[in-house]
């Protein structure tokens, strides 16, 4: 069988892996003027693979393990990833109506740069402030947690040269 730190190493290296796909993908968004469909698709094949690299070990190494593990930097750790995807959840009430309006203006086909967003819709300005911090609140506790998980390596696996 794969030794633990092998395959905990493994899930570091994935993890950590994820963090410039998630910077470049949101360049692409920032860069964007005005966002067309093909900026978005772009910008979220970035962040989708974000997700799934984080995702997988997440699932398939880090939760079935939690419960042997408790204590301090594990809790720490859990609580931080476990609020990270609660922002991400969060974030997802701002872009799901946000996608709606924009597609029903068709403004990501037919960018118009005249068009002020918070216009197209009454709730646009709420949406886009969910959609903000939601991002924002992922990207700060997913470093709380990448931050405890690496000090956790560390700690665990103390031979290995780093």
């Amino acid at each position: 069988m794969v030794e633990d730190v092998v395959v905990a190493s493994v899930a570091a290296a994935m993890v950590t892996a994820s963090f410039p796909l998630y910077l470049y993908g949101a360049w692409i968004i920032i860069e964007a003027e005005p966002v067309t469909w093909g900026d978005l698709r772009h910008h979220l094949s970035y962040i989708f693979a974000g997700l799934a690299l984080t995702t997988v070990p997440v699932l398939f190494w880090m939760l079935p393990r939690l419960f042997d593990q408790l204590g301090g930097f594990a809790v720490m750790h859990a609580f931080f990833g476990v609020q990270a995807y609660a922002f991400l959840a969060f974030a997802l009430t701002g872009i799901v109506p946000i996608l709606r309006a924009k597609r029903e203006y068709n403004l990501y086909h037919e960018p118009d740069r005249d068009v002020d967003l918070d216009e197209i819709h009454e709730n646009m300005g709420a949406w886009r402030l969910r959609l903000r911090a939601g991002v924002i609140g992922y990207v700060v506790c997913w470093l709380a947690a990448w931050v405890l998980g690496v000090i956790r390596f560390v700690l665990k696996y103390p031979s290995l040269p780093v």
